[in-house]
């Protein structure tokens, strides 16, 4: 029998999303996880550093970190982990980070892991995040006894 169970959530701990939808949303057995950014939940930003004089530094590597970091809080708050993905969208603000973002995510992901497309986009919804990921994950059935 099919499981026709639908979930939208809210994941406390993590920035609220900047528009009207949720972190994720579970139907059946998979979770759909909205864009997720390197946003902190006070909307400062991981991998954004701005120094006395204005001067702004913007660390991909970091920022990749924080997301996938994120990603993985809301996996698990849905019943899931990293190692549920099926397939992930990486949207990049320059593909001059495409090196940093790889190196990142082969910390947490080899051939085995999700599928991926990784694609440059002209901007983000603030000017000092240069990532954002949507994913799918299946959500494993839990053992009853």
């Amino acid at each position: 029998m099919a499981d026709h169970t639908v979930q939208a959530r809210l994941v406390s701990g993590k920035a609220k999303p900047r528009g009207r939808f949720p972190h994720v949303k579970v139907v059946g057995s998979f979770a759909f996880v909205s864009g997720t950014s390197a946003r902190r939940t006070d909307n400062s930003i991981d991998g954004a550093e701005v120094d006395d004089l204005g001067t702004t530094c913007l660390d991909i590597r970091v920022q990749t970190r924080a997301v996938i970091e994120n990603i993985r809080d809301i996996l698990r708050d849905a019943g899931a982990d990293l190692s549920d993905l099926v397939q992930a969208t990486t949207y990049l603000v320059s593909m001059n980070d495409f090196g940093g973002y790889n190196e990142v995510w082969a910390e947490f992901f080899d051939e085995t892991g999700p599928t991926r497309t990784t694609v440059a986009v002209h901007a983000l919804p603030h000017p000092h995040l240069l990532i954002e990921i949507q994913a799918v994950a299946y959500v494993p059935h839990k053992e009853t006894t």
